[in-house]
């Protein structure tokens, strides 16, 4: 049977990606496009792309009209809107895929500490399982809502779970990441404005992103102790993607080859991991794709770690995709390879 899908927030980067990747989904059919406008545009009049391929309307959202056409409903609306949708969507037996950073710290107060707004559904941060398919792909399974991951943290913890979850490093990263400019998403700023962006490198938010408790979340999680992030983002003049360095100390006495066998022990087999060892990748190498390519290096002073993803597809909408075919059964490449 077709899975049914909604997406809330299609007229973003987000869903024009999700569209994209789900219109070669053998086994799911858009069915719901909703947006706050009101004068019902065609979708390819917005994501220009879809021009005589996907031409359905964006609705004006309706969580009742919702319920009746779709299985399963993408939030890709900003921080802090995708919590007033779930639980409407929930409540009328709706799985929810949410791509915003609404359900992804388990703590209410340290979402209103990051996000600057009270969590207006704390009552759900439980039941929501972090959509990182490489750690919990057996809990996304039973689900029906998923906090997709940010697209730095994808990077980040893909990186560093292993070594982390190993004990070959100590509970404390470093993690120099770069990122192209749709990551900050469609809303224009004066950061990201072509003139200010362009030929330009710029650190922000220096120590304190607020990416950063949801990848201390996780590698705490996985070290049984508390994991400390130094988490320093770039913004470079490129459309997409992320490639994250990544500095560990070691316990003891490390060489390459054992950094290699506690990847593979976390990510043989796993689909979308390519392990490259001392073959450093570019973003060239994954953007439009839904790898995470990962290579190490061992210094007399650092275990040093790159991770490379394209921040819409593995970052943000082809992740999601992942998880919904864990959800509903469907193959885990589906849509994605």
């Amino acid at each position: 049977m077709s899975t049914k899908v909604g997406i809330i927030g299609a007229t973003g980067y987000n869903g024009a990606e999700l569209i994209k990747i789900l219109l070669r989904h053998k086994g799911a059919e858009i069915t719901y496009l909703g947006s706050r406008q009101t004068d019902r545009p065609k979708i390819s009049s917005i994501h220009k792309e879809l021009l005589g391929v996907f031409d359905m309307a964006v609705e004006p959202l309706d969580v009742g009209v919702m319920a009746k056409w779709a299985n399963v409903v993408f939030l890709g609306v900003p921080h802090t809107a995708a919590m007033e949708f779930a639980p409407e969507l929930l409540s009328k037996g709706l799985k929810v895929i949410d791509l915003s950073a609404d359900y992804r710290l388990k703590d209410a107060a340290e979402y209103a500490k990051w996000y600057k707004h009270d969590h207006t559904d704390a009552a759900n941060l439980a039941r929501a399982v972090y959509g990182l398919p490489e750690i919990y792909a057996e809990k996304i399974k039973k689900a029906d809502l998923v906090a997709n991951p940010g697209c730095y943290p994808t990077s980040v913890i893909l990186g560093a779970y292993p070594l982390v979850a190993s004990g070959l490093v100590e509970a404390s990263v470093i993690a120099d990441s770069k990122s192209g400019v749709t990551g900050a998403g469609k809303k224009l700023t004066d950061a990201t404005h072509f003139p200010e962006a362009n030929e330009s490198v710029m650190p922000y938010k220096v120590g304190e992103h607020q990416h950063s408790p949801e990848m201390e979340q996780v590698l705490s999680d996985a070290s049984k102790k508390e994991v400390k992030v130094t988490f320093v983002p770039h913004l470079v003049p490129m459309d997409r993607g992320i490639e994250s360095t990544l500095y560990f100390k070691a316990v003891k006495a490390v060489t390459a080859d054992d950094v290699g066998a506690a990847f593979r022990k976390y990510y043989g087999g796993e689909p979308f991991i390519r392990l490259r060892g001392g073959d450093f990748a570019r973003t060239k190498d994954v953007v439009y794709t839904n790898f995470c390519d990962i290579a190490w290096t061992v210094t007399p002073e650092f275990v040093i770690v790159s991770a490379c993803i394209d921040n819409l597809v593995k970052g943000a909408a082809g992740q999601a995709v992942e998880c919904m075919n864990l959800m509903f059964g469907h193959k885990r490449t589906e849509g994605l390879l």
